[in-house]
């Protein structure tokens, strides 16, 4: 499977999530598993085809509005840089965070009061190169000492990848790695970069298809020399107390507000206005900007 994932029950043409019965659910449990094992899970056709479409068109309509002003797309890497939206910019943003396996995954690794602070997305275009081996945030002492995971990202693709967009490369089982001695805690030196390439694997997922895993598992993004971008979304979940909605501004209307399902506004970390204001990213992570090679 090019995820390395379990099969989604909902047929891959459907534009609609699925909806998990006592089975689906019950296989969490493996999925728990994987992702304190490996530091990453996925599910496969999570989603429809033409709902994937829409949130590549969403995804690149936001890039080029972002693109034009300061600060609005900061830079990960050469030809690589990350956007940060309001729920309002995805069409389909209920339907995601709403998803039964999204939903599952959230309660059972960061509790029922679990928090939704961050929607961005990744966007390498061609001429990316190889990102330093890196974690998006320092390890909090629950996870380098107590082994327990405080803040998820679960990610959608744009487009189906292949060998030439630029692989997501993640090293299965990092995020237990401590790394209070690392620049910024969240770059390892460069001597233990060829550890973290051989444990490496490299993922390619299709649309539709859905990962959950810790920021913290060590990863990068690799070169990318296909003209064709390779959006990926970002959904950000904490535990209460991990502290990253600091770092994130999410804003929604009151129409908007009031229309979402109670089981979305008691989890959305946002600002209620009447006007949206493009967000002021506050989550620059200076080590990636020269990238790595």
């Amino acid at each position: 499977m090019s995820l390395d994932a379990r099969p989604a029950t909902t047929a891959r043409g459907d534009p609609r999530p699925g909806t998990a019965g006592a089975g689906e659910l019950e296989s969490v449990a493996r999925d728990l598993a994987a992702l304190q094992r490996d530091g990453i899970v996925g599910l496969q056709g999570a989603f429809g085809r033409d709902w994937a479409e829409q949130l590549r068109e969403d995804m690149l309509t936001a890039f080029w509005a972002a693109i034009q002003r300061p600060g609005g797309a900061v830079a990960r890497g050469p030809r690589r840089w990350y956007v940060e939206v309001h729920p309002e910019a995805i069409t389909g943003f209920v339907e995601l965070v709403t998803h039964p396996w999204v939903m599952a995954m959230s309660e059972a690794v960061l509790g029922p009061d679990y928090e939704i602070v961050e929607l961005g997305f990744d966007t390498p275009w061609e001429g990316a190169r190889n990102q330093p081996w890196h974690r998006d945030f320092p390890s909090p002492r629950e996870t380098w000492h107590g082994r327990r995971i405080t803040s998820l990202a679960f990610n959608l693709t744009g487009v189906d990848v292949t060998e030439d967009m630029g692989p997501f490369e993640i090293s299965p089982g990092s995020q237990w790695d401590d790394g209070r001695a690392w620049n910024h805690e969240m770059f390892p030196p460069k001597e233990a970069w060829p550890h973290y390439a051989e444990e490496a694997v490299r993922k390619y997922p299709k649309l539709g298809d859905i990962s959950c895993r810790s920021a913290l598992t060590i990863h990068r993004g690799t070169a990318h020399p296909s003209p064709i971008s390779r959006p990926v979304l970002v959904l950000g979940v904490d535990a209460p107390g991990a502290g990253h909605s600091a770092l994130h501004d999410m804003m929604v209307t009151p129409a908007f507000h009031e229309a979402l399902p109670e089981s979305v506004r008691r989890h959305l970390v946002c600002r209620v206005v009447d006007e949206l204001v493009p967000v002021t990213q506050k989550h620059d992570i200076e080590g990636l900007v020269m990238g790595a090679d």
